[in-house]
């Protein structure tokens, strides 16, 4: 067998040298205080940062999911690892503590250099957005398992928070003011209903993505591709400042599934339609595809990406200090005791939405 069999099988090792060059510098551009060393090494090492009495450490993983469909037919793969590193930190955020690192998995059909550096590129920009350091990762080539224009992505980070200042919903009581943060747009989850509502499964998808849409304002790829906001930043800030008594992050499932993830036993969230502005996405497949609107609060963030509860008399100044980093923040309702769950009435005519 030749010195060549390993590149006959479908595996470029000089490609992947190549892919490794090409990001070094979007990968230096995460570096913070604690990286030791640089990626190449067999392991990514960093150091615990001093000043933590009790530390304690926090992870998070996930991928992209099916939004990676609208990233292969769009041609478009520099905002696809913003994603992946959001749907990690935010969830470590949500126990107030700070996202230190992220690695990535990135497993492709065939090593195109310059479309993982494309990637990466994201996955950096979001760990610049975290604070956190991209300290290493793992591509692999893999012919034949997936199509040759086609990968996956998926990561994990790990944080670091003071024991004693564990955001764990046990301060929560009735009366806890509800803010939201608002989404960016659809974010990464509910993609296999998108995909089933724009037809993008079907032989015009590339034509329907690239159709501008007057609700959006865009065209309706570049709305399905918005990368997914990252909240570390200005929830880190605001229970610095302010304090929180519990925070979910809305992702898949929704309010339904996600709002009473944050609730100890004995309370209920009860959210007011009409407190927050639903994102013109939301309302297009909507009506496209005559979703039922619980289902929609079940499956999508409906323009919230991220749910905290303050003391009453804390919310207009946890409302001022989101909007001082630059979000947009709403007084989505209130917990009140009850069976633990949400309930979201409407406001024009009172019914819950059931």
């Amino acid at each position: 067998m030749s010195e060549n069999a390993y590149k006959q099988a479908g595996v470029d090792v000089e490609a992947g040298y190549e892919s490794v060059r090409l990001i070094k510098e979007d990968v230096k551009k995460t570096a913070i205080e604690g990286v030791l060393g640089g990626i190449g090494g067999f392991g990514g090492l960093f150091e615990i940062p001093k000043g933590y009495e009790n530390p304690v450490l926090v992870s998070g993983t996930d991928g992209v999911g099916t939004k990676l469909r609208v990233a292969f037919l769009m041609d478009k793969h520099d905002t696809i690892g913003q994603d992946c590193v959001a749907m990690c930190v935010n969830d470590v955020a949500c126990s107030g503590a700070k996202p230190l690192f992220f690695l990535d998995y990135l497993a492709v059909g065939k090593n195109v250099p310059e479309k993982v550096a494309q990637i990466v590129k994201g996955v950096a920009d979001g760990c610049v957005l975290a604070g956190c350091a991209l300290v290493g990762g793992e591509t692999a080539e893999m012919p034949g398992f997936y199509p040759v224009d086609e990968y996956d992505l998926a990561g994990f980070s790990v944080g670091v928070v003071e024991k004693s200042k564990i955001t764990d919903g046990d301060s929560a009581k009735a009366g806890d003011v509800l803010i939201g943060i608002a989404s960016s747009g659809i974010h990464s989850n509910g993609y296999s209903l998108v995909r089933k509502i724009f037809g993008l499964n079907d032989d015009n998808a590339k034509e329907t993505l690239n159709t501008y849409s007057d609700e959006l304002g865009k065209k309706i790829g570049e709305e399905l591709l918005t990368p997914t906001k990252i909240y570390v930043k200005p929830l880190l800030k605001l229970i610095d400042e302010i304090g929180i008594n519990t925070v979910s992050h809305i992702t898949g499932g929704g309010f339904i599934e996600n709002v009473p993830r944050m609730l100890p036993d004995g309370l209920k969230a009860v959210i007011k339609k009409g407190t927050w502005d639903i994102l013109p996405i939301f309302k297009l497949m909507q009506k496209k595809a005559d979703i039922p609107e619980r289902d929609m609060y079940n499956t999508f963030n409906m323009g919230i990406g991220m749910i905290v509860a303050v003391d009453a008399d804390k919310s207009e100044a946890a409302v001022k200090c989101l909007e001082a980093s630059g979000e947009k923040a709403y007084i989505l309702g209130t917990l009140e005791k009850g069976e633990k769950g949400v309930e979201i009435v409407d406001t024009a005519t009172g019914e819950v939405i059931k």
